[in-house]
Parts: C-alpha cells; structure tokens; sequence
C-alpha cells in the first residue's frame, strides 16, 4: 500500500483552501458596478473560484496517485546550498516596500522596488534596469488607477499622474 500523504497533496489542500478564502471574502465586498456592469467582486470571485476548481482536480489527481515531475533542468544544481544572502536580501526589499508604500506612494515605492530586486538579482546594466523600473511603476499605477479605478497611494506626486 502506497502512503496516501505526499507534499503533493498538502500543496493541492493549500490552493483549495485559498481558493475558498477568496471566495468566501469576496462575498463581503459591497459596492457600486462599474460602468461595464462589472463589480469589485468579479475578478477575485473569478480567481476564487478557478483556485477551487483547480484546487479539487490537484487534489484529485494527486490521490489518483498523480506526482510532480522531479527536476530536470540544466541549470538547477540540487546539491547547491540555500543563497540565504539573496533570501535575506528579497526579503528586506519587500519589507521595506510594505513599510516606505504610504510614504513614497506606488510609483516612487514600486520603481524603487523593482530597481532593488533587479539589483539583489544580478541585473547587469543598472541604468536600463533603473528605467525599467520606472516604466513598470508608473505603468502598474496606470493601470490599476485609471483602468481598475483602484486606489493606490500616491505619495509626493499625488495629484501629478
């Protein structure tokens, strides 16, 4: 007999539950539709749901006696120790993120986040990654602001953008 407990089925009860935290979280948002007819709740009902779904086929495969595939790649050293320097580094620059966000407001605090990962990661041309980071801060808020109608803070340019 097989053992019935894998870390595969844990991963699968872990995107279930999410899944059903999604949507049971999302029954509480009340607000006005948009213009389009479609309210705050779609999308996060919609990726609520798909994490169910996806959630009880995982769980279903893996009781089946479905598995990962164990790595196969060239470049992925499985003996090679934990880089704990580049874990401690993301990890300060996401928490720095969450703590400077209302201060800096997104555009500053998300260009100065995706500078600072490119940096920790190994980006060779700092100023191309510095203007990336740019274009892909202002881009996000634009995106979630004037598209999304979402709230983000704007810190010393609010009013600017």
């Amino acid at each position: 007999m097989t053992r019935w407990w894998r870390p595969e089925l844990g991963l699968a009860i872990v995107v279930l539950v999410l899944g059903v935290l999604v949507v049971v979280g999302t029954l509480d948002v009340s607000a006005a539709a948009s213009q389009l007819g479609i309210g705050p709740r779609f999308f996060p009902m919609l990726v609520g749901g798909a994490m169910v779904l996806i959630g009880l086929f995982y769980v279903a495969d893996v009781l089946r006696g479905g598995h990962g595939d164990p790595e196969e790649s060239e470049d992925v050293d499985a003996d090679a120790p934990t880089d704990w320097r580049g874990v401690g580094l993301v990890s300060g620059i996401f928490l720095a993120f969450a703590a400077l966000l209302n201060v800096l407001g997104w555009i500053i605090g998300a260009s100065l986040l995706f500078f600072a990962l490119s940096l920790a990661l190994g980006a060779e041309h700092k100023s191309r990654a510095a203007v990336v980071a740019v274009v892909m801060g202002v881009t996000t808020y634009l995106l979630f602001v004037k598209g999304l109608g979402v709230t983000l803070p704007g810190g010393p340019l609010e009013g600017v953008i």
